[in-house]
């Protein structure tokens, strides 16, 4: 079975003040086009995406640095709503680590990781975390949890769809696009069982 947990990029959410995408039709077969060229253009951050250390950490790694090992392997899913404290952050781990899947966790609902979370995770080595906002942490104020867990050398994976996962250990897909240089790329992840 494979779900994908992507959002479509056209019509996808936005943090707020940054650039929506945009698409510009180049050539439509539809009007005596040999064929059907699209360009577009978008922020690193919108929709489905990932963000590497560099995005808030200065001289951390940028997105072409990761090893695709972050991206894809054994996931655990979780579900949450509201604030996950520390002691959920532990509690989480400790799930995950029954099947092997604590290096990679996904937390879906209305989730908010707060500083004492970020500090656990961090502190426990994860890979990745993803959510299925647009940001990981308070979207007013999300500089610390992104410090804690930059700082550590893990990756978001942020704007995840979770509707149509259940809570459990997945294989995951979400290696992002090769922008050299680049603080974040969009992705198209999708979790295998």
């Amino acid at each position: 079975m494979i779900i994908d947990i992507s959002q479509e990029v056209f019509s996808c959410n936005v943090f707020p003040g940054d650039p929506a995408p945009v698409r510009n039709i180049l050539s439509s077969m539809e009007n005596g086009a040999v064929c059907n060229l699209t360009a577009f253009s978008m922020c690193a951050h919108n929709g489905t995406h990932v963000d590497a250390p560099f995005h808030f950490v200065q001289g951390g790694k940028t997105i072409d640095q990761i090893p695709l090992d972050y991206f894809v392997g054994p996931c655990w899913v979780s579900r949450h709503d509201g604030p996950v404290t520390g002691e959920d952050a532990a509690v989480i781990l400790n799930e995950a680590r029954k099947t092997d899947a604590e290096k990679r966790i996904l937390i879906a609902g209305k989730a908010t990781v707060t500083e004492e979370a970020a500090t656990v995770f961090a502190h426990h080595g994860i890979w990745l975390i993803g959510n299925e906002s647009q940001t990981l942490g308070p979207e007013d104020a999300p500089k610390r949890v992104h410090e804690i867990l930059l700082g550590c050398g893990a990756v978001l994976l942020e704007g995840i769809v979770l509707t149509d996962a259940a809570e459990g250990m997945y294989m995951l897909h979400a290696a992002p696009l090769n922008l050299g240089g680049s603080d974040g790329a969009p992705c198209r992840a999708y979790l295998m069982r």
